[in-house]
């Protein structure tokens, strides 16, 4: 026999999935406001820094323009700053915030064209930080990501990286890693000159497969010597280990699938290393490993990969499969003979270290050059 709810516990049901509801709203509530909060008193910590940047720079215009005053200047500030108010006034943070003030003193003025002014007037007034959301969205990071980016020296690659870091919300340790790990030569090497353009006004666009690509592909977070001998399950096991970290080297959009998927075609049993689905693209996205040289045997299965997923797996509305084979020597000449450009397959190195900066910037040059010649 089924047994009877009576009708006060139903009332109680009912009062209890009302009361988790209110709960779960004043949660919200709460992390919405504790969010806003903090990024509120993050805008307000660069905003201001950024303003006494400017107080340094006007004070050593209308005194002695030497090298010796203006560090002797820095010296005193700090002194007396670091006496009244503790922590954060050092030399060297009101080095970087008048170097901070320097370099950005010409976008902020695109935005307003007296921002100090009124930036001082609403100090004096002592309006609540959201009244300074006019100034306060052009520095959507804390002082800490803004003083990694003061170490940029190239503003194009600078301006890329601070609206990565603010798109993605990228943590203080993630921008380290992207800029060490030398994301936008990477990213640049796979783009033409007009693209290069829009990496440092747009950030990473995703819009077309090629977007995706980066040369070559970094991973040193997977702790494997480049010298030992792996093979190419211990390869996979390590990414699938750092799952979260392969994801952020892939870039945008990027959902993991499975490893080691199977399918059957004519009774034979085949393997894809690991398959992605990127939902800007809405496409899959099959990543072969090859720890060797690239043949043309590896381009051959991944086209026959990229077509069963295309015949078989795929929907109507999604776009074409993407493949990428990651191998730790490419073969660009094997890669053109074999493939037509529509193919949708790439081939890209990767590597278990950080790249040489200093390499990256060597190519891109080089490459430019190319470009300008032809």
């Amino acid at each position: 026999m089924k047994k009877k709810i009576s009708p006060i516990t139903t009332i109680e049901l009912s009062s209890s999935r009302q009361l988790g509801r209110l709960v779960e709203q004043v949660r919200s509530l709460v992390r919405s406001a504790r969010r806003t909060a903090a990024t509120n008193i993050n805008s307000l910590q660069t905003l201001t820094n950024f303003e006494i940047g400017r107080l340094i720079v006007e004070h050593e215009q209308a005194g002695q323009n030497r090298a010796a005053y203006g560090k002797e200047t820095l010296k005193q500030l700090s002194l007396r700053l670091t006496s009244e108010f503790g922590r954060g006034f050092s030399e060297d943070n009101l080095s970087n915030m008048r170097k901070f003030h320097i370099l950005w003193r010409g976008r902020i003025s695109l935005i307003s064209e007296k921002p100090s002014r009124k930036l001082r007037s609403t100090l004096i007034s002592q309006q609540p930080a959201d009244q300074l959301s006019t100034h306060s969205l052009n520095f959507t990071l804390s002082w800490s990501h803004y003083v990694l980016l003061l170490s940029i020296k190239d503003a194009r690659e600078r301006s890329f990286y601070e609206i990565e870091a603010s798109r993605n919300s990228w943590s203080l340790p993630e921008l380290k890693r992207q800029v060490n790990a030398s994301l936008y030569e990477r990213l640049a090497l796979s783009r033409d000159k007009k693209r290069i353009q829009q990496l440092a006004k747009e950030g990473q666009i995703i819009s077309q497969p090629e977007d995706l690509i980066k040369e070559p592909y970094v991973l040193e977070f997977l702790g494997i010597d480049e010298k030992s001998t792996y093979s190419e399950s211990d390869l996979e096991t390590a990414i699938i280990d750092k799952l979260e970290h392969f994801l952020l080297e892939l870039g945008k959009g990027f959902l993991f699938e499975a490893r080691q998927k199977r399918f059957t075609f004519d009774e034979d049993h085949f393997y894809v290393d690991l398959v992605f689905y990127n939902r800007l693209l809405r496409c899959y996205v099959l990543i072969d490993l090859k720890i060797g040289k690239l043949t043309h045997q590896d381009i051959g299965q991944m086209q026959m990969y990229v077509n069963y997923f295309d015949r078989y797996v795929k929907q109507p509305e999604e776009q074409q499969t993407i493949g990428i084979i990651l191998c730790k020597k490419k073969r660009d000449a094997l890669v053109e003979l074999t493939l037509p450009k529509d193919a949708g397959i790439h081939a890209r190195e990767y590597q278990l270290y950080l790249p040489s900066k200093e390499d990256l910037k060597q190519r891109l040059m080089e490459w430019a050059r190319e470009e300008g010649e032809e």
